[in-house]
């Protein structure tokens, strides 16, 4: 049960995963939303430069058939056919190139937002583990590609129900049309398509933003942690805590032999008297104030009144005055010059009593 419990994705990715599965280029991103937007921009692009396109039509058609069908059938050659085609693609082409640019450029701006800028190489390295036949045998039977053939069943069933109901709806207009002269009728009949595809792009957004929430949690829920793994990454970043802990001791007691040895320059120690041990030391033409040089709480104040004593340092007990030094002066520094008149009536005490200079 343990072993299972340690085994379980309970833990929210770090940032260090979240940094990691970036530079891979692992990012939470829907595809069906950048092919959605696309395919609305390209649609509507298109709607918009349709009346320009049916009137170059309609003159091309016009010039071709005036003068009689069968003397122009006569003249046809591949020669004419070429130029037509020519003309064809130098007209339509300005108009297209905008249009797939724009769709390009939006499909750009929607994979940009959903990740922001992002660019690596990882991706574009073989994986030959995808070439693997029993790989791709799993890979079939997998949640990840249930889940994209049930999106592509209700995508596809969706866009069947939309194209019927269109088709319906619009039948007894088509039925009008063959009474109608042709370029009109293949103008309503290209606009009722734009119209279909336009309702279509809408529709394949609204589920592409579904698809975007799935794609959010699923990769949530994929950079999860567990319990071991957190351990591990702790390990890595900061070091194992037990050496950690290790190397901390050894630096405090290497501090507390330091402070010891210049326990030795002090001039008076200053206590509480048993909670608080403060050692100073004044040096005249020396020191500009007086300067802590080892303190201590509890045990460690016991053992610097002890080592005071073998050094023959005087002793004085003061336990407002202690309990400031401690908690206000770090060891190395002077006192603060609110305390001058305080260590200066115990240092005057201390060399009247000792005669020490």
């Amino acid at each position: 049960m343990a072993q299972k419990g340690s085994s379980e994705k309970t833990e929210k990715a770090s940032p260090k995963k979240r940094r990691d599965a970036r530079e891979r280029g692992e990012v939470h991103k829907s595809i069906d939303l950048v092919s959605a937007i696309m395919l609305f921009i390209m649609f509507g692009a298109l709607r918009l430069g349709f009346n320009d396109f049916m009137e170059f039509l309609q003159t091309f058609v016009h010039d071709r058939l005036s003068g009689g069908v069968a003397e122009k059938a006569a003249n046809i050659t591949a020669r004419s056919v070429m130029v037509d085609y020519q003309n064809i693609l130098m007209t339509v082409l300005p108009s297209i190139i905008p249009i797939m640019a724009t769709g390009f450029v939006c499909g750009i701006l929607a994979h940009v937002l959903q990740t922001g800028p992002l660019f690596v190489t990882a991706k574009l390295k073989p994986d030959f583990s995808r070439i693997n036949p029993i790989n791709g045998f799993q890979r079939l039977f997998s949640p990840t590609i249930l889940v994209e053939l049930a999106k592509s069943i209700i995508k596809v069933a969706v866009l069947v129900y939309v194209i019927y109901k269109y088709v319906k709806a619009y039948i007894p207009d088509f039925i009008r049309m063959i009474y109608t002269s042709p370029p009109k009728a293949f103008s309503y009949l290209m606009t009722s398509c734009f119209s279909m595809a336009i309702t279509i792009a809408l529709i394949l957004i609204s589920l592409s933003l579904l698809d975007a929430l799935y794609q959010w949690w699923k990769f949530e829920k994929d950079l999860m942690m567990t319990k071991q793994e957190v351990k591990e990454e702790y390990k890595q970043t900061e070091g194992d805590p037990q050496i950690k802990g290790k190397i901390k001791q050894k630096q405090r007691r290497m501090s507390m032999m330091r402070m010891m040895r210049d326990l030795r320059e002090a001039t008076v120690v200053v206590t509480n008297p048993d909670h608080y041990a403060v050692a100073l030391r004044y040096k005249e033409n020396i020191d500009k104030a007086p300067v802590v040089v080892a303190k201590g709480q509890d045990y460690l104040a016991l053992k610097i009144k002890e080592k005071a004593k073998k050094y023959n340092i005087a002793i004085v007990e003061n336990k407002p005055v202690a309990r400031a030094l401690y908690y206000s002066c770090p060891i190395g520094s002077e006192i603060p010059p609110e305390m001058y008149q305080a260590i200066a009536d115990i240092l005057i005490y201390v060399y009247k009593t000792t005669n020490k200079r």
